[in-house]
C-alpha cells in the first residue's frame, strides 16, 4: 500500500507554527510514524493538504518534505494500517451513546435531540478520518440508530413501522384538491412528506393534523403512520415512498433531499448537510407550537434546501 509521509522539522522558537501544523495535521487524521513523521493514504486530497502545510512550514522558517513511501510486506502493512484505529475513539462515543441512553426518560424531546445530533455529528467527524474502517464503526453506527428509535418510541409513539410491499405507481391527476392527514407535531419526514404533496402532487391540498391516527377523516389520505396510505415500506421513509408513488424518482434533488429526511428520520448513513439541516428544522419545531405556521415555515426551507441542490447539480453538471 502506498503512502504519503510529511518529514517535518519545526522551528524551535515558534510555539504557534507547531500549534497550527499539529491541529492541521489532526484535522487531517495524520498517523505519527515517529517524532516528526506523519503518514497518510496517498491520494490527491491529502497530497494537496500537505502540500500546504509544507509551505506554511517553510514560510515560518522550518523545513518540510513530502515523500511518497510503500509499506514493504503484509507486516509493515498492518503496522501503517493501525496507526489510523479509530476503535478508542468510537469507544468513547459508544459510552456517550450510553449515557444519553440511561439518561433518556428523564430528558424532553427538545433535550434528547440535541444530544442525539450532537453524538450524531461526532460519529461524522470520527469517520471523516476512519480511513480503514471496521467493526468498531459498525457498532457505532448500530448504537446511534438504537438511541434515535429509542427516542422516537418515547416521543413519537404512533411513528410508522417499517413494512414490505411493492409500491404501486400512482397518477398525481386523481390526487388533486385532496385532505392528506397526519400525525400532530410532525418531524422531519412529516414535514418533508408535507411539502412534497403540497409542491409536487396536490398543490391544492388540505394539510390536518391528527392527534391519533384513527381521528383521521373518512376520506382523507393519510401518511406516515401505521395503516396509512403511503408510509415507510422496506428501508424508505414516507417521504421517499411518496417520490415513488408518484415517478418522481428521477429528480436528483429530490432524492438528495430523501437522503436527508431518511438519516434524520431512521439513522444510517449521513450526507454532509445533516447535521445542519436537522438543528435548523429542530429550531423550527421548537419555535413554532402551532403545527400550521410549523408547516408554512418549513415549506419556505425545503424550497431553499432543494434550490440549493438544483443549483449544485446544474453546477456539477
Amino acid at each position: 500500500m502506498e503512502w504519503l509521509a510529511l518529514i517535518l522539522s519545526l522551528p524551535a522558537n515558534s510555539a504557534t507554527t507547531r500549534t497550527r501544523t499539529w491541529r492541521e495535521l489532526k484535522a487531517l487524521g495524520a498517523g505519527t510514524l515517529r517524532d516528526g513523521v506523519y503518514l497518510l493514504p496517498a491520494r490527491p486530497e491529502f497530497r494537496s493538504a500537505l502540500e500546504a502545510i509544507e509551505a506554511g512550514v517553510a514560510v515560518a522558517g522550518g523545513s518540510a518534505q513530502i515523500v511518497r513511501i510503500v509499506s514493504e510486506g503484509p507486516q509493515q502493512e498492518r503496522a501503517h494500517v493501525k496507526l489510523f484505529d479509530r476503535a478508542e475513539a468510537f469507544g468513547e462515543l459508544g459510552e456517550r451513546i450510553s449515557q444519553a441512553s440511561r439518561a433518556l426518560k428523564a430528558e424532553s424531546e427538545a433535550a434528547a435531540m440535541r444530544t442525539l445530533r450532537r453524538l450524531q455529528k461526532s460519529f461524522e467527524d470520527i469517520c471523516r478520518t476512519d480511513f480503514f474502517p471496521g467493526p468498531a464503526q459498525q457498532r457505532a453506527r448500530k448504537n446511534l440508530d438504537r438511541l434515535q428509535r429509542a427516542i422516537t418510541l418515547q416521543f413519537s409513539p404512533d411513528e410508522p413501522t417499517m413494512s414490505e410491499g411493492l409500491i404501486e405507481r400512482l397518477d398525481s391527476a386523481d390526487f388533486q384538491r385532496k385532505t392528506w392527514a397526519t400525525r400532530k407535531r410532525p418531524g422531519i419526514d412529516r414535514l418533508a412528506s408535507a411539502w412534497l404533496i403540497r409542491r409536487f402532487i396536490d398543490p391544492a391540498s388540505k394539510l390536518v393534523w391528527l392527534a391519533k391516527p384513527a381521528d383521521a377523516p373518512a376520506l382523507a389520505i393519510g401518511y406516515d403512520f401505521d395503516g396509512a396510505q403511503f408510509t415507510h415500506r422496506g428501508e424508505r421513509v414516507t417521504f421517499e415512498v411518496l417520490m415513488a408513488s408518484f415517478g418522481l424518482e428521477e429528480d436528483w434533488a429530490l432524492t438528495y433531499v430523501g437522503r436527508i429526511v431518511r438519516f434524520l428520520d431512521i439513522g444510517g448513513e449521513a450526507p454532509a448537510e445533516a447535521a445542519g439541516v436537522g438543528a435548523l428544522f429542530d429550531g423550527m419545531r421548537s419555535l413554532h407550537q402551532n403545527d400550521d405556521e410549523l408547516v408554512v415555515a418549513a415549506l419556505g426551507a425545503f424550497d431553499g434546501l432543494y434550490q440549493a441542490f438544483k443549483i449544485g447539480e446544474k453546477a456539477d453538471g
